[in-house]
């Protein structure tokens, strides 16, 4: 980064981003971001795939999927948001220039870590299945279905702890076209498995609905040798020998706790507060829980967009702050939100003025299409938030700054975001709306907490930008 300076060598105000900059930043984000939104996509659409196969085969079977794979996302979510500090990690190596070999022995010893925490998340999901489900009060077959559903998809753990390192390797090193291979690889074997395993095709048993679960299990290990793969072929990951030497326990492995930990506690307390909103609509029938299984899948899938330019900001400013070039990371983290912005006021526009028609492709029903629709226009109100938060929580990340971000999540989500929706849903005349409601708070409190701790992240980096090149650990600290 160059510095204006006067004719004694002070440093002055440095110069503004040109609007050819930030074109070109506005490129370079959303060539990283498109390819992250289409592997974002095919990694939903696995859970999808299940839905709608394990659907024809009856109500307990679809209802013993939704179970099973509710209890699975609880902890799915902890791993996941666990292992992606390894993005931000792996950016600002390769902004510092550090040897590519040198990153490929800490994702290599990373893959160790990865199969001894999977191993952990299978053995603890096969003790607390019975436990958990006991809880629920199901009837004797859609138990029994989900019980077989989750110890079958528990040995997925393992190859998916696998896959979040090295998607997240990929990331961070901007080779994004690997995530996607693998998501659509993955996808496509999912569907296929799925059709022996469920329905006894080609001599194998017809397992129903717990078939869906071997079915991702197979789907998850074909994606992680897709990974593994990739990383030989693509120059880009070859240069980084993952395979090349024998993982070890390393203390470097310690940034992904210190980080992940974290990122973690924000992931899990905005999936949980979705999901204990969902419970929370159970209180109001069927009817009202099928409008807001469509509206919050709607919102979900939408979702996808501003999450996948979140990630890619974070590379892009991690790469910034690895090179020491405060200014750069600065303008890349606000073109990052930039774009969540503009996409909010899209969507949202989008959702207000189209709900009707987005409802009727779920359902005809007129009970649930008023009430879905109805919630789509609260979901439009909440999306301008969801998506600032997300931006800024990337950019946040790009500066492995993650440890204030949770503090503002995790108090706007669950001692704000929550009380409001369980105190409107269930203690006043609102209703069910209330639930979303309390979605729009929780999301709003953590958008504006979000971005003041970026200001402040802009403002002192700027104080520190005095000299051609600053030390990475200061901007980071």
């Amino acid at each position: 980064m160059t510095i204006m300076k006067t004719a004694d060598g002070s440093a002055v105000a440095p110069v503004l981003p040109s609007a050819a900059s930030l074109r070109g930043e506005l490129r370079h984000n959303l060539k990283l971001a498109a390819p992250l939104m289409a592997a974002q996509l095919s990694f939903v659409g696995m859970h999808t795939v299940d839905t709608l196969m394990a659907g024809r085969l009856g109500a307990s079977s679809l209802a013993a999927v939704a179970v099973g794979a509710n209890i699975w996302f609880l902890a799915f979510i902890i791993f996941m948001g666990l292992f992606m500090s390894v993005s931000p990690i792996v950016a600002q190596r390769v902004g510092a220039g550090l040897p590519a070999a040198a990153t490929g022995a800490l994702l290599r010893n990373a893959l160790l870590l990865a199969v001894m925490l999977g191993a952990l998340w299978t053995a603890a999901l096969n003790l607390v299945a019975d436990p958990v489900l006991d809880l629920l009060a199901l009837d004797v077959d859609t138990r029994t279905l989900a019980e077989g559903y989750l110890r079958a998809i528990s040995w997925a753990a393992i190859p998916f702890c696998l896959c979040f390192v090295m998607r997240n390797g990929c990331e961070g090193t901007g080779a994004t076209r690997a995530p996607v291979i693998a998501g659509i690889v993955a996808l496509l074997v999912n569907a296929l498995a799925n059709l022996p395993l469920m329905y006894g095709y080609l001599g194998f048993p017809a397992l129903g609905a717990v078939g869906t679960g071997w079915g991702t299990v197979v789907a998850v290990w074909a994606m992680t040798l897709v990974y593994a793969l990739l990383y030989r072929l693509d120059p880009r990951l070859r240069a980084m020998q993952l395979f090349a030497g024998r993982p070890r326990l390393t203390r470097e492995l310690r940034e992904i706790f210190t980080l992940g930990i974290p990122i973690c506690a924000s992931v899990v307390a905005e999936a949980w507060l979705f999901n204990l909103g969902a419970l929370l609509m159970a209180h109001f029938g069927g009817s009202v829980v099928a409008a807001h299984q469509i509206a919050i899948n709607v919102a979900s899938l939408v979702f996808m967009v501003p999450l996948s330019i979140g990630l890619a900001t974070a590379v892009r400013v991690g790469q910034a702050v690895g090179a020491g070039d405060g200014l750069a990371a600065v303008l890349r983290g606000r073109t990052g939100i930039a774009l969540g912005a503009v996409f909010a006021l899209l969507s949202a526009a989008c959702m207000a003025l189209f709900s009707r028609p987005v409802v009727a492709l779920y359902t005809q029903a007129p009970d649930i299409t008023d009430m879905a629709v109805r919630f789509l226009m609260l979901a439009a109100i909440f999306q301008l938030f969801d998506c600032l938060q997300a931006t800024t929580n990337g950019a946040l990340r790009g500066f492995k700054d993650t440890r204030v971000p949770m503090a503002v999540t995790v108090s706007a989500y669950w001692l704000a975001g929550l009380p409001v929706a369980a105190w409107l849903s269930l203690g006043t005349s609102v209703g069910p709306a209330g639930v979303w409601c309390g979605f729009i708070v929780g999301l709003a409190i953590a958008a504006f907490g979000l971005g003041l701790r970026f200001r402040r992240r802009v403002q002192k980096t700027r104080r520190l930008t005095t000299t051609s090149t600053v030390n990475p650990s200061v901007l980071m600290s």
